[in-house]
């Protein structure tokens, strides 16, 4: 399916590709998804992946609760830009190493429901209005949850697969 450009295209997706991605990782043994990463790859394992899609959600959580607050929330986070958004991931990727897979997984389909939540609260137009809302900028609400579900998911099982490979 092409990039979503309706609520139920985006629904559809994102629960589509979150399906992918943990019915991949869930057929696996356990030994598989405890296993490290081939070197070359920030994320080094399955859990890093999923607290790595767990901390953007989070993000976008917040984004969301300060931007419906009528305040501009710091993107992608305090104290980074869109252009450092690899120290970022650096960061996101060490705060999360005490994190053992199994908390892993509850976290990311915590998170994830809590973003469909966003997504069904909303209308089509609401989610996909260019300038919408002040803290969206130029864009809509529906590119930045895109860019947290379904795009997001896409990237981590094609690293996951290639990891496996």
């Amino acid at each position: 399916m092409a990039r979503p450009k309706t609520k139920g295209e985006l629904i559809s997706l994102s629960n589509k590709n979150f399906d992918k991605l943990i019915g991949f990782i869930d057929q696996m043994s356990v030994e598989e998804q405890d296993a490290e990463f081939p070197k070359g790859t920030l994320n080094r394992n399955i859990r890093d992946v999923l607290t790595h899609l767990h901390h953007w959600h989070s993000m976008l959580l917040n984004w969301y609760k300060v931007g419906s607050s009528g305040k501009i929330p710091e993107m992608p986070a305090k104290g980074y830009t869109w252009k450092t958004t690899p120290e970022l991931n650096k960061k996101i990727w060490k705060d999360y190493q005490k994190v053992e897979l199994s908390e892993a997984k509850k976290m990311i389909n915590g998170s994830f429901a809590e973003i469909q939540k966003i997504i069904n609260n909303h209308s089509n137009e609401e989610l996909f209005e260019k300038k919408k809302y002040k803290w969206t900028g130029s864009t809509s609400l529906g590119a930045y949850l895109i860019s947290a579900t379904s795009s997001h998911y896409d990237w981590a099982l094609k690293l996951i697969k290639k990891a496996m490979k």
